[in-house]
């Protein structure tokens, strides 16, 4: 692993060439220098996606598979696997010249830049915080300088190291353990990030909450000696562009730091990994930092719901009933379905509070989605029509997968109550991966655009792919941040 990634020139830099597998095909520059000719003719060398080949002491040679698909999400894969290899070697600095696979649109050529950088930054992230003296990880090597004569390319690869660096930063405050992340921590978090960054931060703390009347938000953290909070971000931008004119948007984060179930305890070991309950807060933080990095022309909030659910003498219980910040009764009859407790209060709070005019909010909320979709993409749900070609233009940007599920007047019907207004779960547990979704529209006007995103099977890996290590993934956090820049046009 580097210590650092950087947009610029080293002293000493290899050559990156892509080559396509059609014949090996490689830049016509390249085709003359004999250490790339004869690496060329390598037995078993085919030029396949991610494959790489040393070609001299100048010249590293990176497979990009057959010339109709190289796409974004190919050389993402692609990097990925390079820079384990420059890694192995000791690299200094690469120039990478790709264009033996560049599309004829020079914009495309700019989203290859991009996602060539979010692989080199996102394959370079690892747990390491927590070694200790029987650590057997290898330490990290040093500087890694990422140079491209492409100017279309080299602007994605500043763009894609910013958008890697904020995953990675979602990612590192993802696998922070409960014994030191809990509520008050991740608010001294945001605190941090506001001031490196020039966000704005105010916290809403537990008493302050409740006397606000945010049932939700005050019963799921009440029985923790780590007591809930709303942390709000704020962008707010001197300048505004023309698309942005009018504009509130609002990112609400489920930030869940540990989640026992309470009494409808987690049981057989389901409690192991719910500090990545907080997963959707951390992909809220992770987009901020990147919006505030790039300083987007548009105003954006975001909203961490942050809580503890533990079990106390007094902690809720099934059969409570209690007021949301909206007015709405709420019997409990489940305490393991709490996500959507503190999300329904952030949500009121955009609403009547910021005077969101679209709302979008992440949570790991139900693992009913994972037996739908399983870890291949997220379920999300939308009530606008612009909202939803907006956040599907991101998803395909970001290649953060998204299948739409539906949500009708029959699924919000069966989240009613017969002693309170809604339960927070039906016993039945049909559309188990909707009811969550149908809970949470009492909470957001019909008329206001609401996209709800469930990263339930995809906010951690439990084993390590081309892109991440076993862990958290920052799902969501290029997502959020390209659907926000869009809106700025």
């Amino acid at each position: 692993m580097f210590s650092t990634l950087s947009i610029g020139s080293a002293r000493s830099h290899v050559t990156v060439v892509g080559v396509t597998s059609d014949g090996k095909t490689v830049p016509a520059a390249y085709a003359k220098i004999q250490a790339v000719s004869d690496a060329l003719d390598t037995p078993g060398f085919s030029g396949e996606n991610g494959e790489v080949l040393a070609a001299g002491a100048k010249h590293v040679l990176l497979g990009l598979g057959e010339p109709g698909s190289v796409t974004p999400a190919s050389v993402r894969t692609a990097a990925a696997k390079l820079i384990k290899a420059l890694d192995r070697r000791g690299d200094k600095g690469i120039s990478v010249d790709l264009s033996a696979g560049f599309p004829k649109k020079r914009a495309e050529v700019e989203a290859l830049g991009r996602a060539f950088a979010e692989g080199l930054a996102m394959a370079n992230w690892r747990v390491d915080r927590f070694d200790g003296a029987a650590s057997r990880k290898a330490e990290r090597g040093g500087a890694l300088a990422v140079d491209s004569s492409d100017a279309d390319f080299r602007d994605g690869l500043r763009r894609g190291l910013l958008l890697g660096g904020a995953v990675n930063y979602a990612r590192g405050i993802g696998a922070t353990p409960p014994n030191i992340c809990n509520p008050a921590w991740v608010a001294a978090q945001a605190k941090k990030l506001a001031r490196e960054t020039g966000l704005k931060c105010t916290v809403i703390d537990h008493e302050k909450a409740r006397k606000m009347g945010m049932g939700g938000l005050a019963t799921v953290g009440h029985g923790s000696d780590s007591k809930s909070c709303l942390i709000h971000l704020a962008h707010v931008p001197k300048k505004r562009s023309r698309g942005a004119k009018g504009k509130r948007l609002v990112l609400v984060g489920k930030t869940l730091t540990y989640d026992t179930g309470g009494y409808s305890l987690k049981v057989n070991n389901g409690m192991k990994g719910m500090k990545y309950d907080k997963l959707g807060g951390c992909a809220v933080l992770g987009a901020m930092k990147a919006i505030a990095e790039m300083d987007l022309p548009i105003e954006v909030h975001a909203l961490l719901a942050a809580a503890e659910n533990m079990v106390s003498g007094d902690s809720m219980r099934p059969d409570d009933i209690i007021t949301m910040y909206n007015g709405v009764t709420v019997e409990i009859t489940n305490t393991d379905a709490e996500g959507r407790l503190v999300l329904a209060d952030a949500l009121t709070y955009a609403e009547e509070e910021l005077e969101a005019t679209a709302i979008v909010d992440v949570a790991t909320l139900t693992g009913g989605v994972v037996v739908a979709l399983g870890h291949f993409c997220a379920g999300w749900f939308c009530n606008d029509e612009a909202l939803t070609t907006g956040i599907e233009a991101a998803s395909a940007q970001s290649g953060e997968k998204l299948w739409k599920l539906p949500l009708w007047k029959e699924h919000k019907d069966f989240m009613r109550g017969q002693h309170a207004d809604l339960i927070n779960s039906n016993p039945a547990r049909s559309a188990h991966p909707i009811q969550g979704a149908a809970f949470l529209s009492y909470f957001v006007d019909e008329k206001t655009p609401w996209a709800h995103i469930d990263i339930a099977g995809v906010g951690n890996v439990d084993s390590p792919n081309d892109l991440c290590v076993a862990g958290p993934t920052g799902w969501g956090v290029r997502l959020l941040t390209d659907w926000v820049d869009g809106e700025t046009r």
